[in-house]
């Protein structure tokens, strides 16, 4: 096989060669490789690729297929986790699997690396004193999106296949977009995120994955997909396989189209609203109804409620860390911004978190009512279709906890609402600019009601078939021009 060819499959089309026997784990692995060297000028890696993959079930689904985890949440057994972050040094080595890192094992994912996040994951873009900027194939002066800009430049790069990612803001969907690849935020409670967390970030943190194709994320949600026990939610299966979606297309549905960010935050750039628009049209021209519609929320409160969820979970998560290490955490371990978060988290008490949840509460509620009267909801991914490196600066210490907060919700001002409701949204590839970068939109569903989005991806990625539309030249041309 070679790096070409192997450039040129998805997840499931390797897997299906890989089980006929038409492409043995050894040459995927070795493409692999190849790919990922010429796409290290990305800095998409944390640390030294691993000498062999991780062990893995070779009768999955996926067995012998290319993989790497984000440096965050999720965690294989003996693996150091940096988390993007100076004060963890080197790493610290893990003890054991997540349950899904287990689940990945299990669908035979072949884990190949670590792949960079910010600080923490608390960015839109993928920068860090620690690790330094992972550049976004498209053009390697802007940022991939983040926090899983790591993962999402090297399935872009055609480096990887698939790679997890995490969210709990828009860490998925925002990378997606950034990279023109198809980035799904499961239901909260569809994946499990045991055993370290019950509910990490109050709720808000998700773990899955990106990919190129929405038959992959299809099939990777079927493998990886349900409750593990302690797990605090218990989701009923779908009532069919997800890969099946895929193929039977989706049912006419009511579409609310909705362009203004819910929390008032930034403005957005023409191109992006353009694409949302044109998407809108596509779903009319294959039957469905479209309206443009939006629930009534209170941003004020709303942003208010996620700066206490945000900054109370990061406190918490920088002075558990300390504590182990036997450090006091300051300038020298992390970056300016942090410290503010955490330095606010810290002054934060039960009442805060109560009136947090009551809001969080309240907007759940608004938008299941939204729902009652709408299938999916459109919108643009992004504010904008990428950054430039840099503008997302967490060690910029002229900004306090709200201040950086609302410096990176003005790029992203829609994602965070499903992070809060816990319903499932996708962000698909289905606008490009002048400069030839990608542009997301974004659907989002009722909870629990991955099949309608899955479905409904499908149509949209048929119609407007995205596959073709890649980075030019390449992981090897990415290396040259960087």
């Amino acid at each position: 096989m070679t790096p070409d060819e192997y450039a040129e499959l998805d997840a499931t089309g390797l897997a299906e060669l890989l089980s006929k026997g038409e492409v043995s784990s050894d040459e995927a692995r070795a493409a692999a490789v190849a790919a990922l060297d010429a796409a290290a000028p990305l800095n998409a890696l944390v640390g030294e690729r691993f000498d062999a993959p991780l062990e893995y079930a070779a009768d999955g689904p996926f067995a012998g297929v290319p993989f790497a985890i984000k440096d965050l949440i999720v965690h294989a057994a003996g693996v150091p986790q940096r988390a993007g972050t100076r004060l963890l040094g080197d790493g610290v080595p893990m003890p054991a699997d997540t349950h899904l890192m287990t689940r990945f094992r299990r669908a035979g994912l072949a884990t190949l690396a670590l792949t960079a996040t910010p600080e923490l994951g608390f960015n839109a873009t993928t920068e860090s004193v620690a690790t330094g900027a992972v550049h976004n194939p498209w053009d390697t002066s802007r940022s991939p999106g983040g926090s899983s800009g790591g993962s999402a430049a090297l399935v872009a790069a055609r480096a990887l296949p698939v790679a997890h990612a995490n969210d709990g803001g828009g860490s998925i969907r925002i990378p997606a977009a950034a990279c023109g690849l198809v980035g799904l935020k499961p239901s909260q409670g569809r994946t499990s995120p045991g055993p370290d967390y019950a509910d990490p970030l109050l709720g808000m943190g998700v773990e899955f994955a990106v990919t190129r194709t929405v038959r992959d994320t299809a099939g990777l949600l079927d493998a990886v997909h349900g409750y593990e026990p302690g797990d605090r939610y218990l989701l009923p299966d779908p009532p069919r396989p997800y890969a099946d979606e895929v193929a039977a297309g989706s049912r006419r549905l009511r579409v609310a189209l909705w362009t203004t960010p819910f929390s008032g935050h930034g403005s957005v750039d023409p191109r992006c609203t353009a694409a949302t628009e044109a998407a809108a049209r596509t779903l009319e021209g294959l039957g469905h109804a479209v309206e443009v519609a939006g629930p009534e929320l209170d941003a004020e409160a709303f942003d208010a409620a996620n700066l206490v969820a945000w900054t109370s979970f990061l406190a918490d998560g920088v002075d558990v860390l300390a504590g182990a290490l036997g450090v006091t955490p300051g300038p020298e371990h992390l970056e300016a911004a942090t410290l503010a978060c955490a330095e606010h988290g810290r002054t934060l008490g039960a009442k805060d978190l109560y009136a947090a949840d009551r809001v969080f509460n309240a907007t759940r509620r608004a938008v299941a009512a939204f729902h009652q009267q709408y299938d999916v909801v459109l919108t643009p991914t992004m504010n904008v279709p990428n950054t430039p490196l840099g503008y997302l600066d967490q060690d910029d210490a002229s900004r306090d906890a709200r201040g950086w907060y609302d410096h990176i919700f003005s790029t992203a001002g829609f994602t965070a609402l499903s992070n809060v409701t816990g319903n499932p949204a996708i962000s698909l590839p289905l606008g490009r600019t002048e400069e030839g970068w990608p542009v997301g939109v974004q659907v989002v569903a009722p909870y629990g009601d991955e099949s309608t989005l899955i479905a409904l991806a499908a149509d949209l990625e048929r119609a407007t078939p995205w596959i073709a539309h890649r980075p030019p030249g390449g992981s090897a041309t990415c290396a040259e021009r960087t």
